[in-house]
């Protein structure tokens, strides 16, 4: 069978499948299961284009892998065939572990229990399902490898994830603040003493990314109707645990079924693989399935919540620098129990605050470092004369309030 298949992206055009073992691990149903689950989560909600998936981004990335492996070897660094494979490997799986509308799954159905944990376990899985041909991904993955570059690629403040990220989702999302110099950072990349740098004749691309990044958050993943959609699911899929807790028998399939009715740890994902099983049946499809039939249920409060949902009627939410006052969130409380007649204890269903943070750059951190004329090696915030970086290496921290909106203007 010929497994040099080519694939169309919308992004970058024709990418080529390296490798018959690449082919393979793509074809298998932890990365197939991408396909179903969206990148961006409740996104679609504010910019309709945004529905690309997970597995858009994961091949994407290992063809921006490609291109950056491509280049570092041009300029003399001595990287194997099979240092190039596992690298593409590694970033091809980084993100399987994601559930459907993942960060809403992790603050709730699997609470406490990380994506990357279970990326981490399921590339285990599929290194012992190989034969051990993962064995060299999974070091460069898990930042063992001797070449620490190889896993800088794969994680870090400039890696090959962001990069496909951020270009892609300014693509469909069509927010063209997110679009960055994608192919020149990458053509500007080398390595001295083992650590990924930029040449100096990339900097400003290198700013360029910095900022895209910076407003991508605010403009996209962090826009306060995606919040809004989020901060719903967060609340539908808690008290769709609850009731499941305390017996009631939801709607659902077997996959979410399973975790509805089961508090697993991180321990737990570990040690019985029935849990990893399960997990790996999840997609989008269960959820919104299970949300739809919901809107129907006896429970006023999961009923009204996806009803809003489906409907597109969001909380309201309020962002600011300050946290709102007791007395505010008290009042709107109070107009909940005048409104919905529910119990003090569940007004937070309706009514509640929390915060947001956004950081586009840790100085330290796997810092971005830039080669410059003269041999030396500078941190970004160091050899850039844009003072914008400083101000970017500050994370900034935002308090949102979040109410159903029936109840702001009912008197």
């Amino acid at each position: 069978m010929n497994k040099k298949k080519i694939i169309n992206d919308p992004v970058y055009g024709f990418m080529t499948i390296p490798s018959d073992l690449v082919y393979d691990l793509i074809q298998h149903p932890y990365v197939q299961r991408l396909r179903y689950i969206k990148q961006l989560g409740m996104t679609h909600l504010v910019y309709p284009g945004a529905l690309h998936t997970r597995f858009h981004h994961a091949l994407g990335a290992m063809h921006l892998m490609g291109l950056a492996i491509e280049t570092i070897k041009s300029k003399g660094q001595a990287i194997s065939y099979a240092e190039e494979e596992a690298v593409m490997i590694a970033i091809l799986l980084h993100d399987i572990g994601h559930g459907p509308f993942s960060h809403a799954l992790e603050h709730t159905i699997v609470d406490g229990v990380s994506h990357e944990h279970i990326t981490a376990l399921l590339m285990k899985n599929l290194n012992r399902e190989f034969d051990g041909k993962l064995n060299l991904a999974l070091e460069i993955f898990n930042n063992r490898y001797s070449k620490t570059f190889l896993h800088q690629l794969v994680s870090g403040q400039l890696d090959i994830d962001r990069l496909d990220y951020l270009n892609r989702d300014s693509f469909f999302t069509g927010v063209s603040e997110g679009v960055i110099s994608f192919d020149r950072i990458i053509k500007m990349l080398d390595v001295v003493d083992d650590q990924l740098v930029v040449e100096e004749k990339g900097i400003y691309s290198i700013e360029k990314f910095l900022i895209a990044r910076r407003l991508m958050y605010w403009q996209v993943y962090l826009h306060k109707t995606v919040i809004a959609a989020e901060q719903m699911l967060v609340k539908i899929l808690e008290r769709a645990k609850e009731l499941s807790i305390e017996g009631r028998n939801l709607f659902a399939s077997p996959c979410f079924s399973y975790f509805l009715n089961h508090s697993i740890s991180k321990e737990e994902f570990r040690r019985d693989p029935q849990n990893l099983e399960w997990f790996t049946k999840l997609d989008d499809n269960d959820i919104f399935s299970s949300i739809k039939v919901w809107a129907d249920d006896e429970d006023f409060i999961l009923s009204t919540l996806c009803k809003h949902l489906i409907s597109r009627n969001l909380y309201k939410v309020e962002i600011s620098n300050e946290p709102p006052t007791i007395e505010w969130v008290n009042e709107l409380a109070e107009r909940v129990n005048n409104e919905f007649d529910v119990p003090d204890d569940e007004t937070s269903y309706f009514v509640f605050t929390d915060t947001i943070k956004n950081n586009a750059y840790h100085v330290g951190d796997g810092s971005i470092n830039i080669l410059m004329k003269d041999g030396s090696i500078l941190d970004i915030t160091k050899a850039s004369d844009n003072s914008n970086l400083e101000a970017l290496a500050k994370t900034v921290e935002k308090y949102i309030l979040c109410y159903v909106k029936e109840i702001k203007y009912n008197k």
